[in-house]
């Protein structure tokens, strides 16, 4: 959430679209809002609340989001937050995917499993979280 010191909005230029800038850097780009996030980027209450936080995080349920997940810079794309919560077949926690896609884990299946992402990600850089999932579910493993 401290993420606002370093992410500033210099002006609106579209109605979901803003010019920011990275602060620690100094360099502008482009803030579009996720198109499946423009509702809830609208509702103001919770970052009127949190003024320190970044101006693109919004609650959803029991996590805060990124509403520009898909224009963020690349300090937010390495932040190590996490993207992804796995649990085994029986619903116990078995690990979890931070931002910088990452596994964190003790459990041996799982880190068994991860094999086979890393080696998709290997063809496939781009590869999503659903994509993740996907992967991890054939596996027995649910993500969240």
């Amino acid at each position: 959430m401290a993420l606002g010191d370093y992410i500033a909005i210099e002006r609106q230029v579209g109605p979901y679209e803003f010019e920011a800038c990275s602060v620690s850097t100094g360099t502008t780009f482009l803030a579009r809002v996720d198109e499946d996030k423009q509702e809830l980027f609208s509702h103001r209450e919770w970052i009127d609340r949190h003024p320190s936080a970044c101006p693109f995080l919004r609650p959803s349920g029991d996590r805060v989001i990124c509403c520009i997940h898909e224009t963020s810079p690349p300090q937010c794309k390495a932040y190590r937050c996490v993207v992804l919560r796995i649990r085994s077949s029986d619903g116990k926690p078995a690990g979890c995917v931070t931002g910088t896609l990452a596994l964190h884990t003790d459990d041996p299946a799982l880190r068994e499993a991860w094999k086979e992402v890393e080696e998709a990600m290997g063809r496939d850089p781009g590869l999503d979280e659903v994509e993740i999932c996907t992967i991890l579910g054939r596996r027995g493993f649910i993500c969240d």
